[in-house]
């Protein structure tokens, strides 16, 4: 039976274009939105990471202008902010620049949602950095969605944050330390809550499968949500490139590190591919493979989509594989 595609929730770039960079303009969001289209990907959210002020000034109302646009509106369902409101402590803030990231605050993100035209519909922040309750309670009370990410909360700040309106866990398994107390650390209390949904890369890189299916049997099918977290490096060939002041590899297997080291640098991979590794382990049938990776997103941003982009092909599922129609 044929699909009319994926859906992406952290989708930072792609084909040499980030959504983060000063360099952003409308029509490279139309390259990004039109190859995503093609490869199998109806609709995301463009994710904006930490950075200097300006360049929140600059991008927001690009992507709010590129969600009024007659082409691009149909694949856009609203921006994704992760960061800057994050933990400042090296191991859990991955790859975003220290020097931007800032407290939580609720009128910082009031400029921020002017700037959108009210369009950031999915925030991910450190509950336990000061400022961090009030503003997931005044984000999710105006309805953007909010998810922990790149933090080191203990279980009672999780808590609170949850009570607060927190709905949802960014890139669970990552944005964390290599190093956690074997017991005491924020994945399992994670895990265990029955009130959050979680978001996964299911990119053959950035979890093992054996880690996928503990997380697919703690969060169940009802919330567990497919995401490719790819970069602008993604759709490029392999080789060096420059990302955030320092340089990365591109390896012919689809693995982005940063070089001379063993950490992860984003990930190359289109929701397809995602979707065909996760397919290829064999814990999904075909209808839960769907439910994860295009109704489980849409359902958490209250979204629908009411009919199929004419620019986007068909996705069918044959031999346990994905594959354009």
């Amino acid at each position: 039976m044929k699909h009319p595609g994926f859906v992406d929730i952290q989708q930072n770039g792609y084909i040499g274009v980030n959504f983060s960079s000063m360099d952003l303009t409308l029509e490279k969001v139309r390259a990004v939105t039109r190859y995503l289209a093609k490869a199998g990907t109806t609709a995301y959210c463009p994710t904006v990471c930490t950075g200097p002020m300006d360049m929140y000034c600059r991008n927001l109302p690009i992507l709010a202008a590129a969600m009024r646009d007659k082409e691009l509106k149909p694949h856009l369902l609203g921006i994704h902010m992760e960061g800057p409101f994050i933990s400042p402590i090296e191991g859990a803030r991955g790859a975003h620049p220290p020097e931007h990231i800032i407290k939580p605050d609720v009128e910082t993100f009031k400029r921020f949602q002017e700037w959108a035209e009210g369009r950031i519909v999915l925030l991910t922040l450190a509950p336990e950095v000061e400022g961090a309750l009030p503003l997931i309670s005044y984000a999710s009370t105006n309805g953007t969605v909010v998810s922990f990410g790149h933090h080191l909360a203990d279980d009672n700040v999780m808590e609170a944050a949850v009570q607060a309106g927190a709905r949802l866990c960014t890139h669970l398994g990552n944005g964390m330390p290599n190093m956690i107390n074997r017991h005491q650390n924020p994945l399992w209390w994670q895990l265990a809550c029955d009130d959050l949904s979680s978001i996964f890369i299911t990119d053959g890189h950035h979890l093992p499968a054996d880690f996928i299916k503990v997380a697919l049997r703690a969060k169940t099918i009802k919330r567990f949500i497919v995401v490719s977290d790819a970069t602008d490096v993604g759709g490029l060939k392999p080789g060096v490139y420059h990302f955030q002041d320092h340089e990365v590899v591109l390896e012919p297997s689809g693995r982005i590190g940063f070089k001379d080291t063993p950490y992860l640098a984003g990930s190359s991979a289109t929701m397809l591919q995602c979707m065909n590794f996760l397919a290829s382990l064999n814990l999904l049938t075909e209808k839960e493979l769907w439910t994860v990776g295009h109704d489980n997103p849409l359902r958490l941003l209250g979204r629908r989509l009411n009919r199929q982009p004419a620019d986007t092909p068909s996705v069918v599922f044959k031999n346990n594989r994905f594959a354009l129609a």
